[in-house]
């Protein structure tokens, strides 16, 4: 495809645009502080969605490629940021606050209230998706619908678990009950590629274990989380919920610096997780949940189903551009299979169709990040210096925020390919002679979050799973590396990961276990039956939820 070919995926004019994905402009001038949508007047931040038209109508215009414009958002400041932790810090109250106090049945029912608000946002939150980031419309789609059901999910373990610390125990002449308590204070980032999902992953837990939150927006896909202000707002005490907009190095290290934050979850680089974290004077009693970065590796052994191992490297290689934590960034094929791999392989990536994010069937599209072809083609350069190739047709072509993927090969050490993330539709591909290189290169890398293995010899499958479960924190045997089902644990080794996010396993990482206790006495046993026949306590109580 020529550039001229590719230039011309993107619409002509705002007429080939489909009417019910068009949007307007939306310029937001307010965000949510202690329960109340504050008014803004200040700077704010233009956001410019991957998706370009040719600019025409204008003087000396050429017809170059621009990227449409899809509204702003306030640009706060340090005052802003330090009223909205204030707000949070208030509304917790050293966990004497409504929300902390409140039951779990309660804060279950404000929960529920809030997914029937978001659900009005459907339509909305889909188009914001694909015109923000450039995220197709099928993906888009499970993306907020995904959503829905992991908060869904979320409540109903919530149950199980309140259903299980429901009774007494009675051990050594002791009777307690052990129930789950909040932390604090939660700083909230979440990550541009999945603005919605990975973000509530760690929001809706959070929230729902009786935590306030400081939810910091990213930058890019901050559009999109405006209109679940007001259901925030109306869904939970004030307080609760607070936004934080602005630049995160504006804003976050004077959150920080407070000492005032509980817990800090971020999805996003390690890089960044280790300044925020040494900015709290009291590191003892920061708790941190994190997804962070990640350098997956899949290795094709010589007896692989290539079949099977192609389809689940195109998926697990290019999905969303491979613009994921959990993406396949590098390929490790023996050399006696790499060549019939890379035959089979790189005509597959070819036929990946590249459009706008509307567009049936499309795979590939605008990439987000305005510096990111520029970044992806250098080091495709690097690797060519060093004696790689782009073997597939087509592979690196770029026009404005399009870049069609690439295979490379054959990737080795000192290049850039071999250690970098590369986040994005670059598929680096490595001949091994023996296994052990295999090893030395997941245990000499800074990262440690999943591995996939192809083969079909249960005996060679064995003796790489044992060594690989003690380097990744998931071995995936055929197929892509990925986070779901949201029930199995999302986590990673060195500087992939901190804490461990899965339905149950977020619930539990963003409180604490507590207990009351007493000896078992006649005395003692009045008193607890006194408090809890007169339902005198929400913590120490029998109730059961349904």
């Amino acid at each position: 495809m020529s550039a001229q070919s590719l230039a011309s995926l993107f619409p002509a004019d705002e007429s080939q645009i489909p009417v019910k994905y068009r949007i307007e402009p939306i310029h937001q001038r307010e965000y949510l502080l202690n329960g109340e949508m504050r008014q803004w007047n200040g700077k704010v931040s233009d956001v410019y969605s991957p998706v370009c038209l040719p600019e025409h109508a204008t003087a000396g215009a050429d017809g170059t490629l621009q990227r449409q414009l899809v509204g702003s958002f306030p640009v706060t400041g340090p005052k802003e940021a330090l009223e909205a932790l204030e707000a949070a810090v208030a509304a917790y109250d050293n966990g004497r606050g409504e929300w902390p106090q409140m039951s779990v049945a309660g804060r279950i029912e404000c929960m529920e209230t809030f997914v029937g608000k978001m659900l009005e946002q459907r339509k909305l939150s889909i188009n914001l998706i694909m015109w923000e980031i450039g995220k197709n419309l099928a993906d888009a789609t499970k993306e907020f619908d995904r959503t829905v059901k992991y908060i869904y999910d979320t409540i109903d373990t919530l149950k199980n678990m309140d259903r299980s610390s429901s009774r007494f125990r009675m051990e050594e002449g002791i009777i307690g009950q052990i129930r789950r308590s909040p932390l604090g204070v939660v700083l909230a980032m979440g990550p541009f590629n999945y603005p919605l999902n990975e973000t509530y992953t760690t929001l809706i837990p959070a929230i729902l274990m009786g935590n306030t939150i400081l939810f910091k927006t990213p930058k890019h896909g901050s559009l999109l989380h405006y209109p679940m202000l007001e259901a925030f707002r109306t869904s939970f005490p004030k307080g609760v919920v607070n936004s934080l907009y602005g630049r995160g190095a504006d804003v976050v290290p004077p959150v920080m610096q407070s000492g005032k934050v509980n817990v800090l979850t971020l999805i996003g680089s390690s890089r960044v997780a280790d300044e925020l974290q040494r900015q709290h004077p009291k590191l003892n009693r920061l708790r941190s949940i994190m997804s962070l970065d990640a350098k997956n590796a899949a290795i094709i052994l010589p007896d692989a189903n290539l079949d099977v191992a192609v389809k689940e490297c195109l998926l697990g290689s290019l999905s969303f551009n491979g613009q994921r934590c959990t993406a396949i960034k590098i390929i490790w094929a023996h050399r006696s299979v790499v060549d019939e791999f890379l035959k089979r392989f790189s005509p597959e990536v070819s036929k990946l169709k590249v459009g706008m994010p509307w567009d049936a069937g499309t795979q590939i599209t605008p990439l987000p990040e305005p510096t990111k072809t520029q970044y992806l083609a250098d080091i495709i350069a690097d690797a060519v210096a060093n004696g790689a190739s782009v073997m597939n047709e087509g592979g690196a072509e770029t026009v404005a925020s399009l870049f069609k993927p690439a295979v490379v090969y054959p990737v080795r050490e000192g290049m850039r390919l071999y250690r970098e993330e590369q986040f994005g539709p670059i598929v680096p591909v490595v001949a091994y002679d023996d296994i052990e290189e295999f090893i030395e290169y997941l245990i000499t890398d800074d990262h440690g979050m999943q591995a996939s293995i192809f083969g079909t010899d249960p005996d060679a499958i064995a003796r790489l799973i044992d060594p690989l479960v003690n380097l990744v924190s998931r071995v995936n045997i055929n197929a892509q590396c990925q986070r779901g089902p949201d029930t199995f644990p999302f986590t990673g080794r060195k500087d992939s990961a901190e804490g461990t996010l899965s339905v149950e396993d977020a619930l539990r990482s963003f409180s604490i276990r507590s207990a009351v206790a007493t000896k078992d006495t006649g005395e003692n046993k009045h008193i607890l039956n006194e408090i809890v026949s007169q339902h005198k306590s929400e913590f120490l109580s029998t109730n059961f939820i349904f």
